[in-house]
């Protein structure tokens, strides 16, 4: 089994720089990257506020933030932070051209046995088996949103991931203080966005067949099943275009229209995409 010590997380953005302040925190190198100047000048403040915040909650102590302070690196380059890297997490667009491009790229850049891994929670590892040598180390290792608390990590194996990647991602997200599952064989959307999905089916046909509110439904499944977020709250929090996106390619596969797609549709066209944007199904207020 691989020993994972430095880590290289390739996107800035809401994924990507928490998964590497997890890592940083739970005492990994962390190396992260993004394209964008903008986005990757931000994420040492954003770090340093994070870890400050912890603190003054009495989360951290003064020293172990200081410590994931010093462990958490931001790169001008993908060269400079997959340079020596045991591990590389990819967090970047949900476009498979992009990725495609990503992997050929970053398989040229470390050594043979450096695992890769991809965030993706819908695309399978094994349509970037053709960018990278040696894919036995490639597989998805998908966290959930906010990554800093959530538990679960789905490790997914593919059919040419190795036994020896998962357990040495399993090990690595056990050090992260993560509760991993092995998911066996790929399957579009893995294993808990699977169930959630069968959930947002049956809420966005009472929707959309009048029967409550995308607010009432919510209400129902906080307060009679227990959830912690409805599934309407639970995609604002996520995205409303990733999910979307996802239906888009169901539809642009099958040419049927998935349960939901045109409420999704026009949230997306309005702009309205959840908490990122102020507005989805909800109104959020800084």
């Amino acid at each position: 089994m691989k020993e994972i010590k430095k880590v290289c997380v390739a996107g800035g953005g809401q994924m990507g720089k928490q998964i590497a302040l997890c890592a940083a925190i739970n005492g990994f190198d962390v190396w992260i990257t993004d394209t964008l100047p903008q986005v990757a000048e931000k994420l040492q403040p954003w770090a340093e506020e994070y870890l400050a915040g912890r603190v003054a909650k009495g989360k951290l102590t003064q020293e172990a933030a200081a410590a994931a302070d010093a462990r958490f690196h931001v790169a001008s380059s993908l060269e400079e932070a997959a340079e020596g890297a045991d591990l590389v997490i990819e967090a970047i667009l949900e476009d498979q051209q992009i990725k495609e491009d990503f992997f050929r790229k970053v398989s040229a850049l470390v050594s043979e046995d450096t695992i890769i891994a991809t965030n993706s929670s819908f695309m399978a590892s094994s349509l970037f088996v053709h960018c990278v040598t040696n894919p036995a180390r490639l597989a998805n290792f998908h966290y959930f949103n906010p990554a800093l608390v959530m538990k679960l990590i789905e490790v997914v194996q593919g059919p040419h991931t190795s036994q020896d990647t998962i357990d040495s991602l399993i090990a690595f997200a056990k050090a992260n203080g993560k509760t991993p599952i092995w998911v066996k064989k790929e399957i579009e959307g893995f294993i808990a966005n699977r169930i959630a999905k069968a959930v947002s089916v049956e809420a966005f046909w009472l929707a959309e067949q009048g029967y409550a509110t995308p607010q009432d439904i919510d209400t129902a499944v906080e307060n009679g099943l227990n959830y912690p977020l409805g599934p309407f709250k639970l995609l604002d929090f996520a995205g409303i275009d990733i999910a979307f996106n996802t239906r888009k390619r169901e539809y642009e596969a099958t040419g049927k229209k998935s349960v939901g797609y045109d409420l999704l549709e026009a949230k997306v066209k309005a702009g309205k995409l959840g908490r990122k944007t102020g507005k989805g199904f909800y109104e959020y207020h800084k």
